[in-house]
């Protein structure tokens, strides 16, 4: 059974786990270039009701049998499709690797399914969503189609829409150096959304008390 604490955030979200995912890939059509890399963050809640990251997750894929990669693309993320070091994992078996554990919380936290959070999110979603279908992956955690996006928050909160300015004028840190990895855009992504969330539900609460 779900703790109360756990509850909370089943009921922030009309039923729904948020789960920040960023995606790094070969180019930008999901149904021809290649997903290289996933990065997700688990989001869960403070007793207090802030939201706040609970895990973090990441594999490197293998692409699919011929995928096109963009030079370009790979200049961007600095990934190297084939160094050994990667230890990438098969589309299906790297989709598992994330979805288990967020089926796991989806469970813990008496939600309903997970909902994609990103910036840019349907770009992200676009891609998870032709690896599910190329898969055949029929246990997939996330609403098909529904997402929180990060862009269209921070625009209307912040008047930024890039991720790293978006962050600045959050006053949360981000480092050029790391950008483009799954993992660290997916970190800091959950970060501006957790602050932006965090700052309209006091402002909410504020409001409804002043009623």
């Amino acid at each position: 059974m779900p703790s109360n604490e756990n509850r909370v955030i089943a009921h922030r979200f009309r039923g729904f786990l948020p789960v920040v995912v960023d995606v790094e890939t070969g180019g930008f059509n999901k149904d021809t270039d290649a997903l290289l890399e996933i990065g997700a963050v688990i989001l869960g809640v403070e007793q207090d009701g802030r939201v706040v990251p609970r895990e973090s997750l990441c594999t490197h894929v293998q692409p699919f049998a011929g995928a096109n990669i963009e030079q370009a693309a790979l200049e961007v993320n600095g990934i190297k499709v084939d160094n050994p070091l990667r230890m990438a994992l098969a589309e299906r078996e790297a989709l598992d690797r994330i979805f288990r554990p967020i089926r796991r919380a989806v469970s813990e936290c008496g939600c309903r399914r997970a909902i994609l959070v990103g910036h840019n999110a349907h770009f992200d979603l676009g891609f998870m969503n032709a690896a599910i279908a190329r898969t055949n992956y029929k246990r997939s955690p996330f609403h098909p189609f529904s997402v929180f996006d990060t862009v269209t928050l921070a625009g209307a909160a912040l008047g930024q829409t890039v991720l790293a300015r978006a962050l600045e004028a959050a006053d949360l840190p981000y480092d050029a150096n790391e950008a483009h990895s799954a993992l660290y855009d997916a970190e800091r992504t959950a970060d501006l959304f957790c602050l932006l969330v965090n700052r309209f539900s006091a402002a909410f609460g504020r409001k409804q008390d002043e009623d």
